[in-house]
């Protein structure tokens, strides 16, 4: 037990993670419930400075003809858009191929895959470590990270706060994914709003676009909880998803779903277990790449981890350093974008106003673009 770390959830801030931590000789346990590879909601999109820590990591990119995004194309609910070169751009990829990638390589480098359901974590004071216990077994840990995603029945056993008040907001959301085969620039992302939410679309490997939007959960019920029902009344008002919908090849028989989204704050750090990706908080699409931000968390993350257990620093330390330099790093983009999330883009009139009121000013359009793009790490 002693140095090993537990890590729950399979995503990409985990499967990073426990990577990095593996080559370093560190005993790794990662909890995933499914079987790679699978499929999750997600907009597939990962911005270009995470290239290089893919492939430190081990994963051939160059080897996979991947698209390259260099353009952006945002609309209002009303039609009215406006286009975007990017500096650095992105590169799209589906969550299938590359957790799958990742999954392989921290097997290679030793980690431990455990399929099965966390139940419940606890820290011993006492004694400095944790129990972890699965409807199967149980495990004692130095560490556990806490990488589960967006929205996770671990979210409820460790009584964190945003649960209940996303149960109390008003604005709930539901993340609704397709893979399509449409008549689309490669190089393209596109981001698509409707009243209550917004789709984007890129290509991915393989030949195919991924199709990926967040709606207000209000919407699917007013339209009898509807999926299809909603898309026709709701997001097919605008014009481009309208052309997008009627023209695509849908390769799912039915969409992945998933309900409960919220963009509220989250701690960190609950009970001493450290948190990454998802878990740690979400950024609305406009304001930041949700996937190369868990990447870079977890390279965050692991540098703090490494501290402690070459008694560097005190557990304390770990956590307000991670979280130092997880602020550092995000906090900004975080504020931006739940603000333009809350009070820009929520409504039909604001998105239609915003989008209208940015086409004159280009430079600011240039200057939120620019507030997106991170680092290379």
């Amino acid at each position: 037990m002693q140095n090993s770390v537990g890590i729950i959830g399979g995503g990409l801030a985990g499967l990073t993670l426990a990577i990095q931590l593996a080559e370093q000789g560190r005993e790794v346990t990662l909890f995933e419930k499914k079987i790679y590879p699978f499929h999750r909601v997600c907009g597939e999109y990962i911005a270009i400075e995470s290239w290089k820590f893919l492939e430190r990591l081990g994963v051939n990119l160059q080897d996979l003809n991947l698209p390259i995004i260099k353009n952006l194309r945002v609309s209002a609910p009303d039609g009215t858009f406006l286009s975007q070169e990017m500096s650095s751009g992105g590169f799209g990829i589906s969550r299938y191929t590359l957790d799958y990638l990742l999954a392989q390589i921290a097997l290679q480098k030793g980690v431990k895959i455990i399929q099965e359901n966390v139940e419940d974590v606890n820290f011993l004071a006492k004694e400095d470590f944790f129990e972890l216990h699965t409807s199967q077994n149980s495990y004692c840990f130095t560490i556990v990270v806490g990488a589960f995603g967006k929205r996770s029945n671990m979210d409820i056993a460790l009584q964190r706060n945003f649960v209940a008040e996303t149960k109390k907001a008003k604005k709930q959301f539901v993340g609704i994914k397709y893979h399509i085969k449409l008549d689309f620039l490669d190089n393209l992302i596109e981001l698509h709003n409707f009243e209550g939410g917004y789709c984007g679309i890129s290509k991915v490997d393989a030949d195919k676009f991924c199709l990926c939007y967040l709606a207000d959960s209000l919407l699917l019920q007013k339209n009898a909880n509807n999926i299809a029902q909603m898309e026709q009344n709701v997001l097919m008002k605008n014009p481009f998803l309208e052309k997008i919908f009627s023209k695509a090849v849908f390769l799912y028989e039915k969409p992945l779903a998933i309900s409960q989204i919220s963009f509220a704050f989250k701690p960190l750090v609950e009970n001493h277990i450290l948190m990454a990706g998802d878990s740690a908080g979400m950024i609305a699409p406009l304001c930041g790449n949700g996937m190369t931000m868990a990447m870079q968390a977890s390279k965050l993350l692991n540098e703090q981890i490494k501290l402690f257990l070459e008694k560097k620093q005190t557990r304390r330390q770990m956590e307000s350093n991670y979280q130092k330099a997880w602020n550092k790093t995000f906090a900004m983009r975080m504020r931006v974008g739940r603000n333009l999330q809350n009070y820009v883009f929520g409504g039909k009139r604001s998105t239609n106003l915003a989008i209208a009121t940015l086409r004159k000013m280009p430079f600011l359009v240039k200057g939120l673009v620019e507030l997106a793009r991170g680092r290379e790490f």
